[in-house]
């Protein structure tokens, strides 16, 4: 499923479509019609095809020497998040978040410590890129997901501490 951010974003990405000559004004109307009443990620993407790709953003990036580094609630997730920490603990919860893109890449460069990220329920966790010095990642995905949910990629690197990722529970 699909929330309200999500159409917002679509609509937005619509509109700079026509304001920069891309779709004409009935084009527009039809896809941002279908956009505000898409129930599925496909549904948006069909509202969004053939459009221009938004321009990438620069990564953006969460650093700490030593503590705690935690992103949870109503937060939004840029399409690709650095997250650094020498001595300490992660926790990025992705369940309430704003996710704008389909694919969202987390690079951890992680020496010390634990992470633990949450990612939504339908979400597809790809962690093969992640090098693990001392302990393997820890996890298990789900027996099923539902359709159109967004694409998590973690990768980098941890030195002594663990990564645990699990889907939230609703």
């Amino acid at each position: 499923m699909i929330g309200d951010d999500d159409r917002e974003a679509a609509a937005t990405r619509l509109q700079d479509a026509y304001a920069g000559g891309y779709i004409a004004h009935e084009e527009m109307d039809d896809r941002l019609q279908r956009a505000l009443t898409a129930r599925t990620r496909e549904d948006l993407a069909a509202a969004l095809a053939s459009l221009p790709e938004p321009k990438a953003e620069a990564a953006s990036t969460i650093a700490a020497g030593s503590g705690r580094i935690k992103r949870r609630g109503a937060w939004r997730v840029p399409r690709t998040l650095k997250v650094a920490s020498a001595f300490g603990k992660v926790y990025l919860d992705l369940s309430r978040a704003v996710i704008e893109h389909p694919v969202v890449d987390i690079e951890l460069a992680i020496g010390t410590g634990r992470a633990k990220i949450t990612v939504p329920r339908d979400a597809i966790v790809d962690i093969g890129a992640l090098q693990a010095g001392w302990k393997e990642p820890r996890y298990k995905a789900p027996q099923r997901t539902g359709p159109g949910g967004p694409t998590i990629r973690i990768s980098g690197a941890m030195g002594f501490g663990r990564l645990k990722v699990r889907h939230a529970r609703r």
